[in-house]
C-alpha cells in the first residue's frame, strides 16, 4: 500500500493544530450527542432531586424484644457471644462470659430507643427487626456501635437486680 507523504504530513499538521483547543467548544458532528454543558435546561415542571435518605426505623413495639434474651452475632465493638436482656421494667442487662453482668437501663419512647450503661444515655437506632434478629447501632462516644442480636431462646431471663 502506497503512502503520500505529504497527505501524512497535512494529517499531522492539522492534528497539532487542534490539540491545543480542546476546551474551545466545537460545533458536534451530524449525529454526535451535544457536550452536557450544551443540553437544554430541565423542564420547570419536573421535581427538584431529593437528597439521599436513610431508610426509616422499621416499626417495632417494644413488647417484641423486651423480656428475652438476646446475644451478639456480630458487633463492631462488642464481643460475638454478649447477652443483652431487655427487662419488661426499663433494666438492661449486659452479660459476657468474661465478666460481671453490666446493669443499666433502657427506654423506648416514642419510636426511640435509648440505653443506658454506667449512667451515660446512648441513643440507639433500630436498624432491622424480624422476630428472631434485632440490628442496632449505638451512638456511643467516638464510633457508633454496630450490633447483630439473635434471640438466646436457651438463656434465661436474668433477674431485675443482681441479689
Amino acid at each position: 500500500m502506497n503512502r503520500n507523504p505529504v497527505a501524512l504530513m497535512v494529517v499531522v499538521l492539522a492534528l497539532s493544530a487542534c490539540k491545543g483547543h480542546e476546551n474551545d467548544q466545537a460545533t458536534p458532528a451530524a449525529g454526535a450527542p451535544a457536550p452536557a454543558a450544551q443540553t437544554a435546561p430541565a423542564d420547570s415542571s419536573s421535581p427538584a432531586p431529593t437528597p439521599a435518605t436513610t431508610p426509616a426505623a422499621p416499626s417495632v413495639d417494644r413488647s417484641l424484644f423486651a423480656d428475652r434474651v438476646w446475644r451478639v452475632k456480630e458487633s463492631t465493638a462488642v464481643e460475638p457471644g454478649t447477652t443483652y436482656a431487655f427487662l419488661a421494667n426499663g433494666t438492661l442487662v449486659i452479660a459476657s462470659a468474661h465478666g460481671t453482668p453490666l446493669y443499666g437501663e433502657w427506654r423506648f419512647e416514642q419510636g426511640n430507643l435509648t440505653l443506658i450503661e454506667e449512667g451515660r444515655p446512648y441513643r440507639t437506632e433500630i436498624l432491622g427487626y424480624d422476630g428472631e434478629n434485632l440490628r442496632l447501632r449505638s451512638h456511643n462516644p467516638g464510633e457508633p456501635v454496630d450490633l447483630l442480636l439473635v434471640v438466646a431462646a436457651d438463656v434465661p431471663l436474668p433477674p431485675a437486680k443482681p441479689q
